[in-house]
This record gives structure tokens, C-alpha cells and sequence, in this order.
């Protein structure tokens, strides 16, 4: 068996990408996403893809922040591996997105198999496994309590203090990872600099007060560079067990429904069983799910 061939694209050599079996439907998850031809890498053996990899962020971007597109040919774990291992870029994370309920599928099952041991082989880890969903306006509009005060709030440090009571006891597992490396502050300013890199306006964020003025959670309606989302939803520990989270969902989904949305995409970590109960309840279907992996530095060389 020859070596594999590592290639990063160029406009020239873009059609290399899509030469190569689809059978997570990454092409139609990504239809719309824009990648920069100097972010994806093939590996080539005898002149055929094995292997390809897509690094993604904002066009201003410097640099690329997360791999959501990987696929690896079945017995090509090490190709795979080595496309990782020898990017010129240092990205911690990477993104397996695929369809509801593949593990009723055993050939979706073994090709999940296939990309998760590459990239263990290049020494990501998973991290947590997500469901991610899309509304439509279609699907109706939420019903909104009314038992909160949703108000802007222009000071940071508002929101900075609510992350860090909302972390202090959370079911996230990008948190956690954060309060591991660097405690409580360091999750709560991961959170605060996502809601600034966000293309949307400041102004979009939102306070959450009960009816005797304490802050019960904070959320965020948002555009990431894909379209509207929900950028964040939570209610902090002494406000829990009211389902207080379905109605700050109820209240971002009608914000950016107002603001024109002909979509909202959404995530949230499969074992946060309440947060998954309330985009249910307010008609968010679930289309597709994801494994987070992560790699703590440089992936493994």
C-alpha cells in the first residue's frame, strides 16, 4: 500500500474535496457553509481521497477554530489521523455532526466508528455528544409564561456575574471542561467573548427578572455567521426548578422570530435531560446530532 499523500486545497484543487463517499450527509448539513479553500485537506492515496478535513471560523478570522467536517474511508483510520496531525493550524475542537438516531444504523454506526478512531488517533477525545435543532416559523410560535421581565442590559459585568452563578452548578460540558483548566471566571468569560464574536447586536441580549426584580437567568438571541440561533439559555441555582429555561427559550425564539428569522438553530448537550424536555415542549425538532471532540494542545503528533 502506497503512503498517503497530504494536500491542503487551493481554489484549483477544491474538486478534490467532494471525491469521496458521503454517507453521514456532511455535503447537505454543510450546503450552505462557507469554507475557505486553504481550510480543507484531503489525503491522497494512489491519487484518491481517503481522507478530508474542513477547519472553519468567521472570513475575518485569522485562524480556523473548529474542524466540522471530517471523513475518513473505512480502513483509512491512520490517513485520517495523519491529515489531522500535520495541519499547519492548532484547533482544540472538532465537530461529528450526523443523523438523528444513527446508532440504529449499523452502516451509519460503523462509519461513526471509523472518523471517532481517527481522531482518537490523532488525539482528540470525545467531549460530549449534542443534539442540535432548527425551528421554523411554521412549527408556531412557543406560548410565552409571562412570569418573567425580559429587559437589555448594556453592562457586561451583569452578565459576567450571572455566568459565573449559572456555572457554579451546570450540566454543560464545555463549562465544565473550562472549570477544570481555570475555574468558574474562565467558563464565564469562554461564554461572554462567544456572545461578542457573534455577528449580532449587543443590544440583542437579555435580562430575565421575576416580578420581585431578582434575576432568574439570562438568554441571547443571536446570529452566528450561519443565521439566527440561540446563543444562550440560563437560569442561575437559586431560580431552579421553576422550568424558568423554557421560558427564557420561549422569549429568545419569539425575539429573533420578531427580528425576521426564517430559521433558529439551536444545540444542547444530550445529558441535560430538563434543557432537551424544553425545546421539545416548545417545538424545536431535533435534525441532526453531533460528538464533540476535543484535544487539549496540539493534537497528537
Amino acid at each position: 500500500m502506497t503512503t498517503p499523500v497530504i494536500r491542503t486545497l487551493d481554489p484549483s484543487s477544491a474538486h478534490l474535496f467532494h471525491d469521496l463517499p458521503d454517507p453521514l450527509g456532511l455535503s447537505e448539513r454543510h450546503r450552505t457553509t462557507h469554507f475557505r479553500p486553504d481550510w480543507r485537506r484531503v489525503a491522497l492515496r494512489d491519487g484518491r481521497p481517503v481522507a478530508r478535513a474542513a477547519w472553519w471560523a468567521r472570513a475575518e478570522d485569522p485562524a480556523p477554530l473548529v474542524i466540522n467536517w471530517f471523513d475518513v474511508a473505512e480502513g483509512e483510520e491512520a490517513a485520517g489521523a495523519e491529515l489531522l496531525r500535520t495541519a499547519p493550524w492548532t484547533t482544540p475542537e472538532l465537530e461529528l455532526d450526523l443523523p438523528p438516531g444513527w446508532r440504529d444504523d449499523p452502516a451509519l454506526a460503523a462509519a461513526v466508528a471509523t472518523r471517532t478512531a481517527a481522531a482518537r488517533l490523532a488525539g482528540y477525545e470525545p467531549l460530549v455528544e449534542r443534539f442540535i435543532y432548527r425551528w421554523t416559523p411554521d412549527l408556531g410560535l412557543p406560548e410565552q409564561p409571562g412570569r418573567l421581565e425580559f429587559t437589555p442590559e448594556p453592562d457586561d459585568e451583569v452578565f459576567l456575574d450571572a455566568l459565573r452563578r449559572i456555572h457554579s452548578v451546570t450540566l454543560d460540558a464545555h463549562a465544565r471542561r473550562a472549570i477544570e483548566k481555570g475555574g468558574v471566571e474562565l467558563a464565564a468569560r469562554e461564554e461572554l467573548d462567544f456572545f461578542h464574536w457573534c455577528p449580532s447586536p449587543r443590544e440583542w441580549w437579555r435580562v430575565a427578572r421575576t416580578p420581585e426584580g431578582e434575576i432568574a437567568g439570562i438568554h441571547v438571541p443571536a446570529r452566528n455567521p450561519s443565521g439566527p440561533c440561540v446563543g444562550f439559555i440560563g437560569v442561575v441555582p437559586g431560580q431552579r426548578g421553576h422550568g424558568y429555561a423554557y421560558d427564557l427559550l420561549a422569549d429568545c425564539t419569539r425575539f429573533l422570530a420578531a427580528e425576521g428569522a426564517d430559521f433558529i438553530a439551536a444545540a444542547t448537550d444530550q445529558g441535560n435531560f430538563p434543557m432537551a424536555a424544553h425545546f421539545t415542549t416548545a417545538g424545536y425538532p431535533v435534525v441532526r446530532e453531533r460528538v464533540n471532540f476535543w484535544a487539549d494542545g496540539a493534537p497528537a503528533g
